[in-house]
């Protein structure tokens, strides 16, 4: 009897250390599909600030009082002996009512049984403007949860190296920092600083994710160490993050033009502000460090291949802007510019990693 329960102990055992040895083989695997599903919430903001959906869930987390939003008017217009449960949302003489309990509407409107939505005033409906946000939302709460299982499966890595463990566990308090920020910016209607600090936040999120998938795989690619290259790599991508912050300024800008009743996007930019100016400079600036890059790659033989990706993102970003600005907005041209912006900030912070990773001595 005591053999037999030996050996299933030791059958556990076998078992849990061979789940612990998969979890840390694929590790890198899961740390990866976190960081494509965070680029994918990233994707799908952008489609919202192309499209102006970022009202089309005017509450949060719920999107007018539903997990699944409505399709149509009718859903949130109050009709006599219709169930509604508490939480759900009408619209009703251009105001949010919020129902207090669960009940049947009777044949005349009871206004006990409502009240008003008080986080803001914004009360209209676009089916597709919901479910544009709405799905940002699901991508959001399936990267949130990636990122989970990858805190869960760096537990694998607390005795190896306890920064994989803790800084992925950062990743998912900074996830619901990130969820709190997207409320935030619902309930302030859009509010230019709050999307900045979204923006931002998001990509420190990536930032961590790609020093976690280094720490995992510590082997990079082979680079040379030059010291003035390391610290104009590091101007570059503080320069990016820079022109992302003033890049979101200029977004609002334009959605306030669109608010304002200029529905032509011709016109969205006739009149820009001084913050377009500074952000069309200051993508020259950006142009010419990181050609300075290129160039003393390309001369030393350093070995930063991505630096060649590196412009020709660039690239793509200045044709982006110019076709924003002089010929009207094409459609997909805000999206593509928004999400190459943080496609170049990963790129380069990779390459940060990767020139950590030398010193004088073994160069």
């Amino acid at each position: 009897m005591f053999q037999i329960k030996f050996k299933t102990l030791n059958l556990c055992n076998f078992e849990t250390l061979q789940l612990k040895k998969r979890m840390k083989k694929h590790f890198p695997t899961i740390a990866k599909t976190a960081l494509v599903l965070v680029y994918l919430v990233i994707v799908a903001g952008a489609l919202v600030r192309m499209t102006g959906s970022g009202m089309g869930c005017p509450d949060w987390p719920k999107c007018f009082g539903y997990y699944i939003p409505p399709t149509d008017l009718q859903e949130l217009t109050w009709t006599p002996n219709r169930a509604f449960e508490k939480g759900q949302v009408i619209i009703k003489d251009e105001t949010l009512l919020v129902a207090k309990d669960n009940f049947t509407t009777q044949t005349a409107f009871d206004a006990s049984h409502w009240e008003k939505y008080t986080k803001h005033d914004y009360a209209l409906f676009n089916p597709i403007h919901t479910w544009i946000e709405y799905i940002n939302r699901l991508f959001g709460a399936l990267a949130g949860i990636a990122c989970f299982f990858m805190a869960v499966a760096s537990f694998r890595f607390w005795k190896q190296n306890k920064k994989i463990t803790l800084l992925s566990w950062l990743v998912v308090f900074m996830m619901g920092f990130q969820a709190w920020l997207g409320a935030k910016v619902v309930y302030s209607v859009l509010n230019p600083i709050k999307i900045t600090v979204h923006m931002v936040m998001a990509l420190v999120i990536v930032a961590v994710i790609l020093y976690i998938i280094q720490l995992a795989r510590p082997k990079l690619a082979v680079v040379k160490y030059n010291s003035n290259f390391r610290n104009v790599l590091l101007f570059a991508l503080i320069l990016t993050l820079i022109q992302v912050a003033i890049g979101t300024q200029v977004r609002q800008f334009v959605d306030e033009q669109v608010k304002n009743g200029l529905t032509a996007s011709i016109l969205w930019l006739q009149n820009p502000s001084i913050t377009f100016y500074v952000h069309r400079s200051f993508s020259i600036l950006i142009l010419f460090v990181n050609l300075y890059l290129y160039v003393r790659n390309t001369k030393l033989g350093l070995g930063f291949s991505k630096q060649k990706w590196v412009l020709s993102i660039i690239a793509i970003e200045i044709a982006t802007g110019i076709a924003m600005a002089y010929f009207d907005f094409p459609i997909g041209s805000q999206a593509i510019h928004l999400v190459l912006a943080s496609i170049l900030f990963g790129i380069q912070f990779y390459m940060i990693l990767e020139a950590r990773k030398t010193s004088p001595a073994n160069s």
